[in-house]
């Protein structure tokens, strides 16, 4: 028979509360970085299909940017205007890249910037 108090072990309330406050500020920075990051990924399929239709492969420069700012009007890319596109054209095909940079506000003045480099893959 043990005599004694048994020693108690495990995370205390204030501990409970301190990791859901990590973890809810963690959770809401993230959805608000969600938005950013599915734009990007809009935008690289955007390049995608571009760079693999049939037509935009002997297409002059005007004409890929033009498919690029239909495609991107029905998909609502905000992010990046056609102009700012790189277009190249080599003996297979077209390839599209871009460079850019989202402001995400987080909390008060606080902002975070996310910079994104998209490009078509062949």
């Amino acid at each position: 028979m043990k005599t004694g108090a048994y020693r108690q072990r495990g995370i205390s309330l204030s501990g409970v509360l301190m990791a859901a406050a990590v973890l809810g500020v963690a959770a809401v920075f993230g959805m608000k970085m969600i938005p950013a990051y599915m734009q990007d990924a809009e935008i690289k399929n955007i390049f995608d299909a571009v760079a693999r239709d049939p037509e935009m492969q002997k297409a002059p420069v005007k004409d890929v940017r033009q498919s690029f700012a239909k495609r991107a009007m029905v998909a609502n890319i905000t992010a990046i205007k056609p102009d700012e596109i790189e277009i190249g054209k080599d003996g297979d095909g077209v390839s599209l890249s871009a460079s850019y940079a989202i402001k995400v506000p987080l909390a008060g003045n606080a902002s975070l910037m996310l910079e994104f480099n998209p490009s078509s893959s062949k």
